[in-house]
């Protein structure tokens, strides 16, 4: 492998359909306290899948830099690297782009934590923990690579093809999905592009919904960091559902190239008989592609359909619309300091761990 490395400025990142991979995307986390740093890569075309008649492919890399104590951080590569190499290169990929990129970090930084957005390799496969670190650190000279505790990103996710009509798109739709649709449309559901005015009534909606499925609470601060100092958002838009005027439900839908991604959700326990979150969704659907988005990311389901996953509701719900189901390889971890990162290890084991988006 030849991978080479070139630091440069994030407001500098090339235009990607992997929003947190974008200058925007910088700019939220620098907002947010965090450190973030771009880098140029070059990579031989005969060592990337889909190669071109190139000799060299360019394209960068960003890093965020997350503070795990007062003296270490790591390096951590929301879904990064865009750049896919062939399989059989996965591991000698990351290896050498880790070694090179270790001589532009601080130097304490113990590890790099790639949460990579490449389909995974063993998709077919029913393949053990052990089998699968094996496999993508085969040919490597460090056998360095290993998967993370969690992943932070959500790695699976339902892709909806937005090229074909309204009409097509609806009718790839399982019909009950088609049928909410059309009855919180005929019941008279809204769905409008709202400004930051209505930041508090969506915070309202989110901590609703976060107390209802017991899932860890953002502060409001962090979704501040999505507006510019205009107060308008940068890179994504506010979608809110009202029923008779009433906000029911909301997100948070970004653009980013030629895709748009559901972000962040939020609903009522109250008039849920609306179906105000399928007209929500279809309201993004639209939205995307007016602006001439080619597909939209509804970001996060459940890995199958099996009932007992805590997100199995999500996947019944999001695959109605009609999307293909992605399958990432999710969070890998390469160590430049061996037993820093087994400590760092053994503390999210234990569930004491941080999560950063």
């Amino acid at each position: 492998m030849n991978v080479s490395v070139q630091e440069k400025e994030p407001a500098y990142l090339y235009d990607t359909p992997l929003l947190h991979q974008s200058s925007f995307w910088s700019q939220v986390k620098q907002k947010q306290g965090f450190e973030t740093k771009a880098f140029d890569l070059k990579v031989r075309s005969e060592d990337l899948q889909g190669s071109p008649a190139s000799s060299y492919v360019l394209d960068d890399v960003l890093v965020q830099l997350v503070p795990v104590n007062r003296e270490q951080t790591i390096g951590y590569v929301p879904y990064g690297p865009v750049l896919s190499p062939q399989e059989d290169r996965m591991g000698l990929f990351l290896e050498e782009l880790s070694m090179n990129l270790q001589q532009k970090l601080p130097r304490h930084c113990i590890l790099l934590r790639y949460d990579l957005p490449w389909r995974t390799i063993w998709e077919d496969e029913d393949l053990p923990l052990s089998l699968q670190n094996l496999r993508l650190n085969w040919g490597t000279s460090r056998h360095n690579l290993q998967k993370s505790v969690s992943n932070q990103l959500p790695s699976d996710t339902m892709l909806i093809d937005l090229r074909p009509s309204e009409e097509e798109i609806l009718s790839r739709m399982h019909y009950k999905t088609r049928y909410n649709i059309n009855l919180a449309l005929r019941k008279g559901v809204e769905v409008r592009q709202v400004g930051h005015d209505h930041l508090d009534t969506f915070y309202a909606l989110y901590r609703e919904t976060c107390e209802r499925n017991r899932i860890n609470l953002h502060d409001r601060s962090f979704f501040e960091s999505l507006y510019g100092p205009s107060d308008e958002s940068a890179g994504v838009t506010l979608l809110m559902a009202f029923f008779e005027g009433k906000p029911l439900s909301a997100m948070f839908l970004s653009r980013s190239k030629n895709r748009a991604t559901y972000l962040y959700g939020a609903s009522s326990s109250e008039l849920r008989n609306t179906m105000s979150t399928y007209a929500l969704q279809w309201g993004a659907i639209t939205l995307a592609k007016s602006w001439n988005c080619n597909e939209y990311d509804l970001f996060g389901v459940s890995p199958s359909q099996e009932k007992d996953h805590p997100m199995s509701g999500l996947y019944s719900f999001k695959k109605g619309f009609g999307g293909s189901l992605l399958h990432r390889m999710g969070c890998w971890d390469f160590a430049y300091n061996e037993e820093d990162a087994r400590n760092l290890f053994a503390y999210e084991m234990v569930g004491e761990g941080y999560h950063h988006r």
